[in-house]
């Protein structure tokens, strides 16, 4: 047999002769370490700065081919440099350099081994610069790992079409796709929303006889439950289970993730416990899903447990700055801002860095409850730590400053806004009318509609909805007929939560017929009332003294099978005891507590009126030791039916007991309030403790009202304090409280009680410097007075007194004219 010779390109080799005939083997010089990723370090204890970097040398001179090191030896602009240095090279460069320039001084050109390890980091724009660099090269070879980076790359930056366009120039060069491929193409679809696309690249990728992988399911379970099309990632999920590839931790979250994008938060808890019978581990991102639906279900406890068993377990699966952004999110919505502090410290404490995100959270939960001050440190907080504020930091603190009554400042928030090259959403729109319509301001909330039309952002139910509530604060009930109108030109369908600010702003302008007439309108277009509706209406009614309506209403809803909130159980009670329908009260209240709707303090100061009302003073008694005994909290307006009660029923006593007790818990005194605890002194006959009370009402005089001060008078004078009555009277001129007629005639008959005529001469004169005239029985009873008690001297000097001051007010009637006199009981 003829001797046989094998020939190859021979880099570094050696020869070995047979017998049979001379074989040259050619073996390239394999350098293993070449594309070896190693880690670098660089650590500033001076100023606390560290960095850690992976570093690639790739092939370097000694590498490449013997005709390409020739060409390079002795030109001193080729740079032997490593792949990790020339990208740094590049990256140093802006794209007006000459990039080009810069890598064909690079001698790693020639391997193209070189090629797929330089395009891994970068930009995107240097990345395609260096990429059409690489096409250009005359050893370039199309190669399917290289095109799959580049459009995973592209997907990262959701640039859609020049993935597409990646995908089909790849095949031009007869480069063919790869699962990898695929599932790049997948991923830049679902993150641009384009799902269905997402089902013909899969599509396609079967009738090329490419199996899917477990990633190719995951990016399409995520391609449609990231638009909100949890059903058809559902159908993807048992597709891939039907065909054998078992769903992973990873397939679990992305499906969790497409409940919770399509609002299915139930379904969402129930594909949980599913999970845990497999017997896979959840991991924070699974807990941080969980954490958020059980917010979003208002399920605030179990949402706490698992965020204290996942710091409990740190082992396993700890807080992140996500889990710690839906708790401060959870205690904001229960409206616990001191809650909302802690958390934000904790996740501090742990050593986490807050995002903007979490800084929002913060400052929302300052806006909800008007915190301006607070919300505006959060707010340069974040700028100090060199983040920079988005849309919703600056809407968060405009939010802040409408809640807080402060609609200019607002307003300078959402100027800064423009000023930061930011522009305002519909959302900042909103907030800025919300902000000069709850402070009253009409007009100018309907001026930024406008504004917000001329900058081509289109007003939604939520603009409206914040007029309609505006239009009721100003009682303004023009304004409500014509913001419907412009909803209705432009074209705006009215949700139920629009119907409801509607409804409620007729009712507070006292416009029943328009309310009731918007009511038949929204359920005649089909939309479905809720419990806040009837509420509105029934509490509307109950304000226009309408209590038949009111329980048509409530049978109404009763009949739709909506839950009864506790405002309108306080409107029902409230209709049965303006009825005198106590039978009816004390049901709705039973039932109101054993369906679990617990009473608040509202709902129990209704049935205390009821019962007063009724003059049923036992029951009263007994509600209210049912209320210490339930840890309910009173206010002034509770407290107020309960002295009522005690006042009417005869327990003056416990009057004062409790007044007491608001003391001690800095519960606010009212004028109704005064009045009760001043008759349970009068019924007492306890005149020290009315002595005592001027020192607590001095302060108040200006808001108490005529009556409870008249009332305070009579009782002091009537105790025979004349001096710590006249004092009080002082007290109330300088106050400037409401001095009328019926104050001066109470301090005169106390006067004339006690026999101190002078003084009483001196209110008739103080009663004319006022521009009060006195009556005909107050010269007549002074006159009896004279002519009984007083001797003829000195009835002598009040006749001359009286005649002088009668000159003075012009009044003719002579002081011995016979007149009935009135007594004050």
């Amino acid at each position: 047999m003829a001797s046989t010779a094998t020939h190859c390109l021979q880099f570094a080799g050696t020869t070995e002769s047979t017998r049979r005939g001379i074989l040259i083997t050619c073996k390239k010089n394999k350098n293993e370490s070449a594309f070896k990723e190693t880690k670098q370090g660089f650590v500033d204890y001076d100023r606390g700065q560290h960095e850690v970097s992976t570093k690639v040398a790739g092939l370097r001179k000694d590498d490449i081919r013997a005709r390409y090191r020739l060409r390079v030896a002795g030109n001193r602009f080729q740079k032997d440099w490593t792949v990790s240095k020339v990208a740094d090279v590049v990256l140093s460069l802006s794209l007006r350099d000459d990039v080009e320039g810069v890598l064909n001084r690079w001698i790693g050109r020639f391997a193209r081994k070189n090629f797929p390890f330089l395009i891994k980091r970068g930009t995107i724009e240097h990345c395609n610069a260096v990429f059409q660099w690489m096409k250009n090269q005359r050893n370039y070879c199309a190669r399917t790992d290289i095109y799959n980076m580049m459009i995973r790359l592209h997907a990262r930056h959701n640039r859609t079409d020049q993935a597409r366009g990646l995908f089909f120039e790849m095949q031009e060069w007869r480069c063919k796709p790869d699962v990898e491929t695929y599932n790049a193409l997948i991923n830049a679809h679902g993150r641009a929303g384009q799902w269905r696309w997402a089902i013909n690249i899969m599509d396609d990728m079967l009738r090329a006889a490419i199996p899917p992988s477990r990633s190719t399911y995951n990016n399409m379970i995520n391609a449609c439950g990231s638009s909100g099309n949890w059903k058809e990632a559902l159908n993807v999920c048992k597709k891939m289970t039907d065909n054998g590839v078992g769903p992973d931790l990873v397939t679990h979250n992305i499906m969790l993730s497409a409940f919770k994008s399509g609002a299915q938060y139930s379904k969402a808890l129930s594909y949980f416990e599913l999970m845990k019978g497999t017997h896979i581990r959840p991991d924070t991102t699974t807990l941080n899903i969980i954490i958020h639906c059980l917010v979003k279900l208002r399920q605030y406890d179990k949402a706490i447990d698992i965020f204290n068993s996942m710091r409990e377990k740190r082992s396993e699966c700890h807080p992140d700055v996500v889990t710690f952004t839906s708790i401060i999110n959870l205690y904001s919505m229960c409206g616990q801002v001191e809650n909302c502090e802690a958390a934000f410290n904790m996740m501090l404490a742990e050593g986490l860095k807050p995002n903007i995100v979490s800084y929002n959270a913060l400052i929302g939960a300052y806006a909800a409850q008007g915190m301006d001050n607070k919300a505006l440190l959060v707010f340069h907080e974040i700028k100090q730590n060199g983040l920079r504020p988005d849309i919703v930091s600056y809407t968060s603190l405009l939010n802040a400053y409408g809640r807080s009554q402060k609609p200019l400042k607002a307003r300078e928030v959402f100027e800064k806004i423009k000023v930061n090259k930011l522009k305002p959403n519909l959302v900042s729109y909103n907030a800025l009318i919300d902000a000069y319509g709850s402070n009253g301001l009409l007009a100018e909330a309907i001026e930024i509609l406008r504004e917000m039309e001329q900058d081509g952002i289109e007003p939604n139910v939520v603009s409206i909805c914040t007029l309609l509530a505006a239009c009721g604060r100003c009682s303004r009930k023009v304004k409500v007929d014509t913001v419907l109108t412009a909803a209705k030109m432009r074209g705006i369908e009215l949700n139920t939560v629009a119907y409801n600010s509607a409804i409620g702003s007729y009712m507070n302008v006292g416009e029943y017929d328009k309310a009731i007439a918007l009511y038949r309108s929204m359920r005649k277009k089909k939309i479905k009332p809720d419990s806040v509706t009837y509420t509105v209406l029934i509490s509307g009614c109950c304000k226009m003294s309408k209590y038949g309506e009111a329980q048509s209403f409530i049978e109404e809803m009763m009949h739709l099978k909506l839950p009864l909130s506790k405002e309108v159980y306080s409107s029902v009670l409230c209709a049965y005891s303006k009825q005198g329908q106590i039978t009816e009260a004390e049901s709705t209240f039973n039932l109101m507590k054993s369906s679990g709707c617990y009473p608040d303090v509202v709902t129990y100061t209704a049935m205390l009126d009821a019962y007063n009302v009724a003059e049923n003073w036992e029951k009263a008694y007994a509600l209210f030791e049912e209320m210490e005994a339930n840890g309910t909290k009173l206010d002034t307006i509770a407290c107020a039916a309960v002295m009522r009660a005690f006042n009417k029923g005869g327990q003056p006593g416990r009057v004062l007991s409790l007044a007491e007790s608001m003391r001690e818990k800095e519960i606010p005194f009212s004028d109704t309030i005064f009045f009760e605890m001043v008759s349970a002194c009068s019924l007492l006959q306890d005149w020290r403790t009315s002595v005592d009370m001027i020192k607590h009402i001095e302060p108040s005089l200006p808001a108490i009202s005529s009556g409870c001060l008249n009332l305070f008078l009579h009782s002091l004078g009537k105790s025979g304090k004349i001096e710590t009555m006249l004092k009080l009277f002082f007290k109330m001129l300088a106050s400037g409280a409401d001095v009328n007629f019926n104050t001066y005639s109470i301090l005169l008959k106390n006067l004339l009680s006690s026999g101190n005529w002078r003084k009483y001469l001196e209110v008739l004169q103080w009663m004319e410097d006022a521009g009060i005239h006195p009556s005909n029985e107050m010269y007549h009873d002074i006159s009896s007075f004279s002519q009984k008690c007083c001797g003829a001297e000195n009835a002598a000097v009040i006749k001359e007194r009286l005649e002088s001051l009668k000159r003075k007010s012009g009044d003719q009637i002579s002081a011995g004219e016979p007149c009935e006199s009135r007594v004050l009981s």
